[in-house]
């Protein structure tokens, strides 16, 4: 039964059981002896020794610490640094306690690159400040079989004085792009509102063209067919009155049934024609008629 005992004892401290995601490192007397990966691990009872180390991506959160800018200026500064230890040997062996060592090395990091940086710099530039400090915990952590991921920093907290006068200054920042904008929409609705009467301008302006070029050539066409009519008016009359072939007596007539037609009317302007000609020789046919009357009507008469 003792033996039974003895037996169940040494095997229980020689097959050991390393998690996925850890490593195994096996000393032999305080030496190092092998790293065993992760499954079923067989070390001798009473003279080996394992270890297991975490290999996974570990998030250590810092304190909140004080930092001197380049300016001048103390700002509260919280960061978090995302560490993984890639050689399990080297974290053991060559650091006495590797997450004291990060602790540190960052808080020193972090004080060393703030110290370069203007407070302003520091809140605009945050991907610059991640990316200085870890290199230069790189540099370090290296050698211990450590890497740094990724650095964020999480929190710059300035002094109150520092907060008030910040907003401040992004008070009068707002004001003063509103001032801006509210110029610039003015002045891009002036833009708009003469462009907009300079478009109507030319509309107009080409609406009136074409109606004036509309009218003139209505009056063009118009004094065409009025001509056209009257060329044909004359042309009727002169192929009816040739066709006729008048004698002087008829003309003297007409001329005269024309100058009788003026008289009785309510017009009080005195036509004189031009051809006098014509009418005293209408009046002598006319007196030649007359005087030839009474012997008509004599002859009648008898």
């Amino acid at each position: 039964m003792a033996i039974v005992i003895v037996v169940a004892i040494l095997l229980s401290a020689s097959i050991k059981v390393v998690p996925q995601g850890f490593a195994g490192v096996v000393t032999r007397f305080g030496r190092f002896r092998r790293e065993a990966p992760a499954g079923l691990a067989i070390i001798i009872p009473f003279l080996d020794h394992m270890v297991r180390v975490d290999n996974r991506e570990v998030p250590r959160p810092g304190d909140r610490q004080q930092v001197i800018s380049r300016d001048n200026v103390a700002v509260q500064v919280t960061a978090t640094i995302f560490s993984q230890i890639i050689d399990s040997r080297a974290a053991l062996f060559s650091v006495a306690d590797y997450t004291i060592a990060i602790d540190q090395q960052s808080r020193s990091a972090l004080r060393s690159v703030f110290g370069a940086v203007s407070l302003d710099e520091a809140l605009s530039g945050r991907e610059q400040i991640n990316t200085q400090i870890q290199q230069q915990m790189e540099a370090v952590t290296d050698k211990w079989g450590i890497r740094i991921n990724r650095v964020e920093i999480v929190e710059i907290l300035p002094p109150p004085n520092i907060l008030q006068a910040m907003a401040l200054q992004k008070q009068a920042d707002q004001e003063k792009r509103a001032v801006i904008l509210q110029s610039e929409g003015s002045q891009q609705s002036a833009v708009n509102i003469a462009d907009g009467n300079r478009q109507a301008a030319i509309k107009n302006a080409e609406g009136e063209r074409q109606a004036a070029i509309l009218r003139a050539e209505g009056n063009r066409q118009a004094q065409i067919l009025e001509a056209e009519g009257r060329a044909q008016a004359i042309q009727t009359v002169y192929t009816s009155i040739k066709q006729a072939q008048p004698d002087p007596t008829l003309v003297a007539i007409l001329q005269l049934d024309t100058l009788s037609k003026f008289a009785t009317s309510d017009n009080t302007t005195v036509v004189v024609p031009a051809e006098t000609a014509g009418l005293l020789g209408a009046a002598q046919a006319l007196r030649t008629v007359l005087a030839a009357a009474p012997g008509l009507q004599a002859g009648g008469g008898g």
